[in-house]
């Protein structure tokens, strides 16, 4: 007869998720602000290298090699910054753009102030998803696979949404925090699971 810690494990194991979800930020999208307006003709004589083409694009482009992003700056004093993997990589990228500005000679006497916009990630969940039948089951969902391949989720908490394909492989966008990116793919997960869409 087989004991009870037996029984209890086996059920435990079975309430587990088989794969753990991995999960890589692509892309962290920061605003920010001097609060005050900026000479961007200044810059570009102190800075040969920034791209600025006004005629075309308001805005101009500082980018920076470590973090790896590209921060547009306009003349109002806000600046949008790109291509982080990191909340923190973002602010430090910001920050480290507003020194160099700085140190250029360009008149700033606002400590920038910053907030993330968005995180998108991708993220594999290590199995293949019934995708038809996932749009049925999945409440905010919507699957047209004549116009998209992927089924379209919105999740409410954390405010997301995610991009599902037969792969398994995701994309989330929408979130503003990490933690948030980690907290919508693995909610996702445990559902597709406890609801059998997942193929092993």
């Amino acid at each position: 007869m087989l004991n009870k810690e037996y029984i209890y494990a086996r059920i435990i194991l079975n309430l587990m998720p088989q794969t753990k979800p991995i999960i890589s930020i692509e892309n962290v999208v920061a605003s920010a602000t001097v609060n005050q307006p900026i000479d961007l003709t200044q810059i570009t004589r102190s800075f040969p290298d920034v791209e600025y083409h006004p005629d075309q694009f308001p805005g101009l482009v500082f980018r920076l090699k470590a973090p790896k992003t590209a921060t547009l700056i306009f003349s109002s004093g806000k600046m949008v910054c790109t291509g982080a993997k990191s909340e923190e990589q973002a602010i430090k990228a910001v920050k480290t753009v507003v020194q160099k500005l700085k140190r250029g000679n360009v008149e700033i006497y606002n400590e920038p102030q910053i907030e993330i916009q968005n995180i998108v990630a991708s993220a594999s969940l290590g199995g293949k998803v019934h995708l038809e039948e996932a749009a049925k089951q999945l409440p905010r969902s919507m699957y047209e696979p004549e116009q998209f391949p992927g089924l379209i989720h919105r999740m409410t908490d954390p405010k997301t949404v995610i991009l599902l394909f037969a792969s398994g492989k995701l994309v989330c966008t929408g979130a503003k925090k990490e933690v948030e990116v980690y907290k919508a793919v693995n909610n996702l997960h445990n559902l597709l699971e406890q609801k059998g869409l997942m193929i092993y």
